[in-house]
């Protein structure tokens, strides 16, 4: 269990260079996603546009949202002065959060989908649900906002009431879902491409958003030549930089090119509930996979505000550095 102090008089107050900077990160992070929204959803402009006069006026909304991103950091920063590894805790069960609402909803999305499209291959929709039902169920244009949605509310909604990551179930399931694989292959002969779509689905669920925790627990590779042999402080001080300049800045390269505008490798499949090429034959999820990639670099950045504010507070010397326990590689 980590001991984190809870003194909200301790070393954070004199760092307010690196709270705003670890603050105005998230904030950031928030108006660059809220405009994401706002362009591909709603026709608003981007902030590029604010450098061509025929569309300055259409970059003002988005420079306002960021405009008041980091004021509202401004704002944290002055009117809380905890600890940085206190602060730094609190992010990071903010990402738990996350990344347990996320394990859900792949969950509750990768049951109904997968039911579905048994449904469908099989006909069975129109004799359960009527026929208008059944036509919805066979667009993912229907299934995308009617059913994984609330599917997905649902989970956010049920991480709030549980402690559990899922990473363990996830993995659990995944072997699940490839043993009926082979057991309805060699025995039934009977196979259809949801099955291998659900495999995919929670696979690709379970590496990314574990990602992040991993991150927390120090499980991730080092390429070690130097870093064993520094002291507590040096190392905080090349964990901070090596966050910003390695960490921050992929996850930053990965949402700016994946969500650069309607057409880009992120916000095109979602914005069109693109399927995979077995059609109704499959899962209508693979829209899903494509956001897997832009979460995966926002619970990633935020977990690296929480790594960077440990790095400082460890450059700092300050009290109640938690205990990692070593991991072999």
């Amino acid at each position: 269990m980590a001991h984190v102090s809870t003194d909200p008089h301790v070393e954070g107050a004199n760092a307010p260079i690196v709270r705003f900077f670890a603050w105005g990160s998230l904030t950031v992070l928030a108006a660059f996603v809220i405009n994401n929204i706002l362009n591909v959803g709603f026709g608003f402009g981007q902030i590029g546009d604010l450098f061509s006069p025929e569309t300055r006026s259409a970059g003002m909304v988005p420079l306002a949202v960021y405009v008041v991103a980091l004021g509202l950091a401004g704002f944290i920063v002055k009117s809380r002065t905890p600890a940085l590894r206190h602060e730094a805790m609190r992010i990071h069960n903010f990402n738990v959060y996350l990344i347990r609402a996320l394990f859900w909803s792949v969950f509750f999305v990768g049951i109904a989908d997968a039911a579905i499209a048994f449904m469908r291959i099989e006909n069975l929709l129109e004799g359960l649900f009527g026929e208008n039902i059944a036509r919805g169920f066979g667009r993912s244009a229907f299934l995308g906002p009617y059913v994984h949605v609330p599917l997905i509310v649902l989970g956010f909604v049920v991480a709030l009431f549980t402690r559990t990551l899922g990473f363990t179930w996830l993995a659990l399931l995944i072997v699940v879902a490839e043993l009926l694989i082979v057991i309805t292959r060699f025995v039934f002969s009977y196979e259809q491409a949801f099955m291998g779509d659900l495999v995919r689905y929670w696979y690709a669920a379970l590496f990314l958003f574990a990602s992040a925790y991993t991150l927390f627990d120090e499980g991730h590779v080092r390429v070690d030549i130097l870093y064993a042999g520094f002291g507590p402080s040096q190392k905080g001080r090349v964990n901070a930089f090596g966050t910003i300049l390695l960490g921050m800045s992929t996850a930053w390269v990965i949402l700016l090119v994946g969500m650069n505008g309607k057409q880009s490798m992120i916000n095109s499949p979602i914005a069109t509930f693109e399927v995979s090429q077995a059609g109704s034959a499959g899962m209508y999820v693979k829209y899903q996979m494509a956001a897997f990639i832009g979460l995966f670099a926002i619970t990633m950045l935020i977990q690296f505000v929480s790594y960077f504010l440990e790095a400082v507070a460890d450059a700092r010397n300050e009290p109640g550095k938690r205990e990692v326990a070593p991991v072999s590689h």
